[in-house]
């Protein structure tokens, strides 16, 4: 996934992003609203990581527009409030999780899967895809009961596909799961993790539309 972090402790927002990107996701991390709403403006992001002090506004008059205008991307709070009240105003907000710091690590990548599923239309973290039998949860799947392993970028470009089944991708579309702003993209890197793929899982997972992109397969 492409993630935007909004986050302006640089302690916790450097180890939010490490967290983050370990896992496998492209991380955009500003410390600003407004910079917020830039990024925003210009890229397609899967899911949102909120800060509610923020040095120009609060994040819940800044969630409040972003639902107003439509804009349905999944939204998780990072803040330091705890109250109930807080929780409530945030959730009501249009927040589809709140976290309260100091939190783990490893529980804010279980929630980032978890809403991430939600959306997908996926509750269920196995699925099924032919012989592959996909644990969304655990990030791990299996080859006619063979465990296969997969690199970071490669679990998150077939996650791409498992979250839109029959959808056709753009390359454009899929170099921004994988990178964010300031990451150097070779022109060839999806055609490269695309072919790895193809060889750990078969060539019938992935499906080509010359000239348009790729989609998931019917294996």
């Amino acid at each position: 996934m492409r993630i935007l972090l909004i986050e302006d402790d640089t302690v916790l927002g450097a180890a939010v992003r490490d967290q983050i990107a370990a896992d496998g996701h492209s991380v955009d991390w500003v410390t600003r609203l407004d910079a917020a709403a830039d990024a925003l403006a210009v890229a397609v992001f899967d899911l949102l990581l909120l800060d509610l002090m923020l040095p120009d506004g609060r994040g819940i008059p800044f969630l409040r527009g972003l639902r107003g205008r439509g804009d349905v991307t999944p939204v998780i709070i990072l803040t330091a409030l705890d109250q109930v009240s807080d929780r409530i105003e945030g959730l009501n907000a249009g927040a589809d999780d709140y976290m309260v710091k100091p939190f783990d690590l490893a529980e804010l990548s279980a929630r980032i899967g978890s809403v991430a599923r939600r959306y997908a239309g996926n509750p269920n973290p196995i699925l099924t895809l032919g012989a592959l039998e996909v644990d969304l949860a655990a990030r791990s799947l299996r080859k006619a009961g063979k465990p296969v392993a997969l690199t970071a970028r490669e679990w998150v470009l077939f996650e791409a596909f498992l979250q839109r089944p029959g959808q056709l991708l753009s390359k454009a579309q899929l170099e921004e799961r994988l990178y964010s702003f300031d990451t150097a993209i070779e022109s060839n890197t999806i055609e490269v993790h695309v072919s790895r793929l193809r060889k750990k899982l078969g060539h019938e997972v992935i499906e080509t539309e010359r000239g348009l992109g790729y989609r998931l397969g019917q294996p």
